[in-house]
C-alpha cells in the first residue's frame, strides 16, 4: 500500500511541475511575440504633447495651458522641436553622420580637430552632429529671422593679449643717486658757497672753505717734500731719488683722502704757501636737499654737511593687488601722469619687484623708474600709473562680448552652418583692454562666434534643452510605470500558479496517508498544506515563501532576495 502511494505522490508531482513549467514558458512567449505597439502604450513612443511657456521666461515649461508663476503672463504653446533637440539616435545612424571634432572625456572644452590621445592621457571621443558640448540645445534660425536679430559674428583669431594695470604711486628720490658730503678731518667753517637747500650744484663746483690744523700741517709736510724732491732728484744715488720721490707721493696723498681737489694742490705746490683755509667741491651733480651747518660750525671726521640727491632720475613706487602682481614684470613698459600735467605723459619701465607684501593692504610695491630732466616729477608727489602687461603672445582670442557668463560655465555661440548655432562651452584667460579675451580652450581657430544677439540665442537654446530633459523625464515615467506593471502581471500570475498548486495539493492530501519515512520528499506550503512534490527542483524566497519557482537564477519580486531550495525553507 505504502509503495502505490509513493508512486502516486511522484506522480502528480511531475504532472504539476510540467503544468508549471507551461505556464512559465507559455507567459514568456507570449509577451515576447506580442507586437511592440501593444507592450508600449503611451505618448512617449507616439505622438508627443504640446507644451508651453512663458515669453519672458523660457525656463518656464509646462504641459498645460495656464499663467506663468513667475510674472503671471499666459504661456504660450511651443513648436515641435523634436528635430532640432538632439533626440538620441540609433547606433547606424551614428556611423553615417559626419565627426564634428574629437574631445576629452573629463573636459568638453578640450578639443581636437584629429583622433588621439587627451592631457589626460585618455583615448579623444568623437562628437557627431546633435552631439555637441551642449548638443539639446543647438538651434537652426532664419536667414530672414537672423537679420532681424540683427547678429553679429566674429572669427576665432590669433592675436597678443596686452593688459594695462593701474595703480596710484608716489614719486620719490632715485637712492643710487643721493649723495652726503663730510668731512674727514677736524676743523671749522670758514665760508660756505652753497648755503640753502633747494640749490642745485654743479660736479667741481666749491661747497665752503674750512680751516683745520692738520690741514694746514699737512700742507706745511708736502712742501717739504716737494722742496727736498727738487734737491734730490739729480741725486747720483739712486735709493735716495725714490726715497725723496716716495715722501712727496704720501704728503700728496694725504691730501687728497682728505678731499682737497688737485687744482688746491697744484696752487700749493705753484705759490709754495701754506694756505690757511681749504676748498670742499662737490664731486656729483644734483639738488641740495639738506643743508646741516651754518659758518662758524666746527666739524668732525663724519659729519653730515650737505645731502645732494640727482633729479634728473626719478623712482616711482607704487601698490599693485596681489592677483596683479602674476603680470608684473621687470623691463615692462610704464607711463606716468599727473593730475596738475594733464594731457602730459612720462614714459618709463618697471625696475624692481619688492619681495614681500604690505601686511594691511596685502598689495606689494614695485618701483618703476622715470627720465626726469625738466624737473616735472618732484619727489612726494602723487601719480597715476599704467603698467602695459603682455599676458600670452600668439594666443586664441575672441571679442570679450561674445562670452555669456552663467556663474558656473562660460558658453559661446559657434556658427555651424545652414543657419545652425551650436552653444559651446569654453575656458577663457586674461581680458586685454582692445576688447579681446583669450581662449584657453574649447574653439578652433577660423570659427565664426555670435558677438551680438547671442542672449536671444541662448534664451532660445535653453528652452530647447529645457524641452529635451522634459521629454526624456516624462519618457523615463513611462518605462518605470510599464515595468511596474509587467512586475505586477508577473506577481499575479505567481500567485495564480500557487493557487493552483495549494488546490491541487489539498486534494490530494485528503485521499493520501504518508508515512514518516516519505517526510523528505513532502514539501510545506505557508498555510500548513502539504504536497507530495518533488522539493529538491523547486526554489523560493525566505522572506516570502509563497514565491515559488523553478529558475535558481530568478530573485524574489518582493525583496529582491536570492531564492534558496524550497526543501530548505520551513514554516
Amino acid at each position: 500500500m505504502g509503495r502505490e502511494i509513493e508512486k502516486e505522490c511522484k506522480m502528480r508531482a511531475k504532472i504539476l511541475l510540467i503544468l508549471l513549467l507551461g505556464v512559465l514558458i507559455g507567459g514568456g512567449a507570449t509577451y515576447f511575440l506580442m507586437p511592440r505597439a501593444q507592450k508600449t502604450q503611451g505618448p512617449a513612443q507616439g505622438e508627443e504633447k504640446q507644451l508651453y511657456s512663458c515669453g519672458m521666461h523660457p525656463e518656464v515649461i509646462s504641459d498645460k495651458p495656464g499663467n506663468c508663476p513667475i510674472c503671471g503672463m499666459k504661456l504660450t504653446p511651443i513648436r515641435d522641436t523634436a528635430g532640432e533637440t538632439g533626440q538620441p539616435q540609433v547606433e547606424g545612424e551614428k556611423k553615417e553622420r559626419e565627426v564634428l571634432y574629437w574631445r576629452a572625456p573629463m573636459d568638453p572644452t578640450e578639443i581636437y580637430d584629429q583622433p588621439g590621445k587627451s592631457k589626460m592621457g585618455m583615448d579623444l571621443v568623437p562628437v557627431y552632429e546633435g552631439e555637441e558640448a551642449g548638443g539639446a540645445g543647438s538651434i537652426m534660425i532664419d536667414g530672414t529671422i537672423q537679420q532681424n536679430m540683427n547678429l553679429r559674428t566674429a572669427p576665432v583669431e590669433r592675436r597678443d593679449i596686452e593688459r594695462v594695470i593701474r595703480a596710484f604711486g608716489n614719486v620719490t628720490y632715485a637712492q643710487d643717486e643721493e649723495y652726503s658730503v663730510s668731512t674727514k678731518v677736524t676743523g671749522w667753517i670758514e665760508k660756505l658757497y652753497v648755503n640753502t637747500e633747494g640749490q642745485r650744484v654743479k660736479k667741481g663746483e666749491a661747497l665752503l672753505d674750512i680751516y683745520s690744523p692738520e690741514l694746514v700741517s699737512t700742507q706745511e709736510e708736502y712742501l717739504l717734500a716737494l722742496d727736498n724732491f727738487k734737491k734730490l732728484e739729480k741725486s747720483p744715488y739712486e735709493s735716495i731719488r725714490k726715497n725723496a720721490e716716495r715722501m712727496l707721493r704720501l704728503a700728496r696723498n694725504r691730501l687728497e683722502y682728505w678731499d682737497i681737489s688737485e687744482t688746491e694742490i697744484n696752487k700749493i705746490e705753484q705759490t709754495g704757501e701754506v694756505r690757511r683755509t681749504l676748498l670742499l667741491k662737490s664731486q656729483v651733480d644734483g639738488i641740495v636737499t639738506h643743508k646741516a651747518i651754518v659758518e662758524g660750525d666746527k666739524v668732525g671726521p663724519g659729519t653730515d654737511l650737505f645731502h645732494i640727491a640727482n633729479l634728473d632720475m626719478v623712482w616711482v613706487e607704487a601698490a599693485v593687488y596681489e592677483s596683479e602682481l602674476p603680470l608684473i614684470k621687470r623691463g615692462q613698459k610704464a607711463e606716468l601722469e599727473l593730475d596738475q600735467m594733464e594731457g602730459k605723459t612720462f614714459e618709463g619701465k618697471v625696475d624692481f619687484i619688492y619681495p614681500y607684501l604690505d601686511r594691511k593692504s596685502r598689495a606689494n610695491n614695485i618701483r618703476l623708474v622715470f627720465s626726469n630732466p625738466s624737473l616735472g616729477l618732484k619727489p612726494d608727489m602723487f601719480a597715476t600709473v599704467r603698467i602695459y602687461a603682455q599676458v600670452a603672445t600668439d594666443s586664441q582670442a575672441i571679442p570679450s562680448e561674445a562670452v555669456i557668463y552663467s556663474g558656473i560655465r562660460e558658453i559661446v555661440f559657434v556658427i555651424r552652418g545652414d543657419g545652425k548655432f551650436e552653444p559651446r562651452e569654453v575656458k577663457t584667460g586674461a581680458e586685454s583692454d582692445d576688447g579681446f579675451v583669450q581662449v584657453v580652450s574649447g574653439l578652433f581657430d577660423g570659427e565664426q562666434v555670435v558677438v551680438s544677439g547671442q542672449f536671444l540665442l541662448d534664451s532660445e537654446s535653453r528652452t530647447r534643452e529645457a524641452i529635451a530633459k522634459m521629454r526624456a523625464a516624462q519618457s523615463q515615467r513611462i518605462q518605470d510605470s510599464l515595468k511596474a506593471e509587467k512586475k505586477n502581471e508577473d506577481h499575479t500570475h505567481q500567485r495564480g500558479e500557487l493557487q493552483t498548486m495549494e488546490k491541487e495539493a489539498k486534494e490530494g492530501e485528503r485521499t493520501m496517508d504518508l508515512k514518516e519515512e516519505d517526510a523528505e520528499k513532502v514539501g510545506t506550503l505557508k498555510n500548513g498544506d502539504r504536497i507530495a512534490i518533488d522539493s529538491s527542483r523547486l526554489y523560493a524566497c525566505p522572506m516570502h515563501p509563497e514565491f515559488i519557482t523553478t529558475d535558481p537564477e530568478a530573485r524574489c519580486p518582493e525583496c529582491g532576495m536570492k531564492l534558496e531550495k524550497a526543501e530548505k525553507i520551513k514554516k
